[in-house]
């Protein structure tokens, strides 16, 4: 029960931190980052890269440059192109370059204003400052419009013949450009962008972008713009072309004409779309979204918060419940999920549903209890091995813990060496002593006993109160097993001399062990229940060396002649006759173990570790 309660305390701790680190994370903004990927991913994905037909950008290029002279030009150059486009039929002219000073030809500013005075479908924009006084910082409410401490305006011969617009761009903490002020608030009154004045000349119903859906934290009328064209998918021509009459008058009629730099290095931004593109551009991209009609719906982030909640709950919770590779699929398929499904509702709906939170917090608490249930699941491997290894030789146990198959009933015929101990003098230890010293003295000597039995790579298989059973060559195969099954008899025997003395000096009861041994086939495996298995041998061999343990002496080594001839070439015996065995119609051959001469291969150099992965690969077989 403690154990549980460890497990659960630390697997309540452990989650409490995962926790901790996510609301970190979310309260930080490092995930903002990948949020802005993620809505990048969405707007490249699902471009159309066909813009509105009416949009046409007139380009101050490199090669206007070239051909008009150097820039800044003259202003009667303006004058002329909106002569040229008024003829031609243009619906609505709006320029994104800057008029804010008096140029040095004073005749030429007169010709614009006048040529402007004729018009009222002309723009020139102006430009508000919304930024702090000593810092790049506004401090905007949400729900209110973005409010400027001032605007510069056009000249004021230009400004009376044109409408009140701004060009500023807002930009995210990381420079990318991915929403507009569709209207700024300012000491002189309210000023929408170009490319919403441009709508609004032109006569489109424009309500439902002055009523945008509220960005989180952000001001009202902010719009994220639905990026659908790339400066090559809209239709451009030079600005030269256009001043001096080469492009057909047809190309400008009924058409939503904006100019603006194209000039290598000219007002250029960051966009989700392109790294460096003019910003005349991204005006026709807001001017595209008015007229198809497009408006992002950023889904609340609560809903954001709860999907992230309900994602670590999920992936916490399977890690625990499936196995291994059973929960990275499941994990994964919940990940997939996620993005599968938001990039749909993006791509159907044009809602954005920001899902990193989710992801990411899945990713960490799956990773997270994966980690403790991976130290859990060793700790109780460790503790198994601990455990099972006082009965099972380490190679054993280690197969064990390794093998993810179920035990099953059943068992096979194999040649096994089975060693029989008894404890002689036990019966007057036990009325002498105390129960604690004789718990004490049968500890001393299944010590020994269990320390000479693994070191030989044999199987405790049980302890019968003052008796023992050893099986060599099951559950792995153990090269020249006879030969280890004597040679623990043989180490026990002698260890016992120190044992028996000590006990002796101690209590003054003398302890001895008689050992029998036999070689044969038996039938081991898993015997028993589906409520209890026990891992044994039986067999008429089995009860062979049980009848020989028997009939031995004190402090004697008894083996059968099938385990003689086995090892003899290794161990000193003299014949002890023959001995007639209950249930054997014939007498059997016994031979006293007395001295050491040799050892195999293996005994000398250690079991091959080919062979070991032999009997792991055999008792796997075994047990599946």
């Amino acid at each position: 029960m403690k154990k549980g309660m460890s497990e659960a305390g630390v697997t309540l701790i452990g989650n409490g931190f995962i926790a901790l680190l996510c609301v970190l994370l979310l309260a930080t903004g490092p995930l903002q980052v990948l949020s802005n990927s993620l809505y990048d991913f969405n707007i490249r994905q699902t471009m159309l890269q066909a813009p509105h037909e009416d949009i046409l950008v007139i380009g101050i290029d490199e090669r206007s440059i070239k051909e008009a002279g150097p820039y800044p030009w003259d202003r009667r150059i303006y004058a002329e192109l909106i002569s040229r486009l008024e003829e031609a039929g243009a619906k609505v002219i709006a320029f994104d370059i800057e008029l804010y000073t008096d140029s040095n030809n004073p005749e030429s500013d007169k010709a614009l204003a006048e040529e402007l005075a004729k018009h009222r479908n002309i723009l020139i924009p102006s430009h508000a400052h919304v930024e702090g006084e000593f810092q790049r910082t506004t401090t905007v409410k949400a729900g209110e419009l973005i409010k400027a401490r001032s605007v510069t305006d056009p000249i004021p011969i230009f400004s009376r013949s044109v409408y009140r617009t701004h060009i500023n761009m807002t930009l995210d903490s990381d420079g990318v450009v991915r929403s507009h002020w569709m209207q700024i608030d300012t000491p002189r009154g309210v000023y929408p962008t170009l490319s919403l004045a441009m709508a609004q000349l032109a006569g489109l119903d424009v309500s439902r972008f002055l009523d945008l859906p509220l960005i989180d934290k952000r001001p009202q009328s902010e719009m994220l713009i639905r990026w659908d064209g790339k400066e090559n998918d809209f239709e451009t021509v030079s600005f030269i072309d256009a001043w001096n009459g080469t492009v057909p008058a047809e190309t400008f009629r009924d058409r939503l004409v904006l100019v603006g730099y194209t000039a290598p290095g000219s007002d250029q931004g960051i966009t989700p779309v392109e790294k460096h593109m003019h910003m005349v551009y991204a005006h026709a991209n807001i001017l595209n979204q008015i007229l198809t009609g497009q408006v992002i719906t950023p889904v609340h982030k609560a809903f954001g918060m709860a999907l992230a909640l309900l994602t670590m709950l999920l992936l916490g919770f399977s890690t625990w419940r499936l196995k291994a590779n059973a929960g990275i699929i499941a994990a994964s398929g919940v990940i997939l999920m996620l993005f599968g499904g938001q990039f749909a509702l993006f791509a159907f709906s044009s809602q954005y549903l920001d899902v990193m939170a989710a992801a990411v917090c899945g990713v960490i608490t799956y990773l997270g209890n994966l980690a403790m249930k991976a130290y859990f699941e060793t700790r109780q491997k460790n503790y198994i091995t601990r455990q099972f290894g006082r009965y099972l030789s380490p190679d054993l146990v280690k197969s064990i813990a390794d093998s993810k198959r179920e035990i099953q009933l059943g068992g096979i015929s194999k040649e096994l060496s089975i060693l029989f101990l008894d404890v002689r003098g036990f019966t007057p230890l036990s009325e002498k002593l105390k129960p604690e010293e004789v718990v004490d003295c049968l500890n001393r000597l299944f010590n020994l006993i269990t320390e000479r039995a693994l070191h030989n790579h044999g199987t405790i298989d049980k302890f019968i109160g003052d008796a023992a059973m050893i099986l060599y060559n099951a559950p792995l195969d153990v090269p020249d097993h006879p030969y280890y099954a004597v040679k623990t008899a043989y180490e026990i025997q002698k260890g016992m001399e120190k044992v028996r003395a000590e006990i002796c000096g101690k209590y003054g009861v003398t302890l001895s062990v008689g050992i029998g041994i036999n070689t044969g086939e038996a039938v081991v495996g898993n015997i028993g229940s589906y409520l209890r298995v026990d891992y044994t041998a039986i067999g008429d061999h089995v009860n062979t060396a049980a009848r020989i343990e028997s009939h031995t002496e004190p402090n004697q080594i008894l083996v059968s002649e099938a385990t003689y001839e086995l090892t003899k070439a290794y161990f000193e015996y003299r014949y002890a006759g023959e001995k007639r065995m209950k249930g054997k119609s014939v007498p059997l051959k016994l031979f006293e173990v007395a001295g050491v001469k040799g050892a195999p291969a293996s005994g000398k150099d250690g079991i091959p570790a080919s062979a070991l992965k032999k009997g792991v690969f055999r008792w796997r077989k075994q047990i599946g």
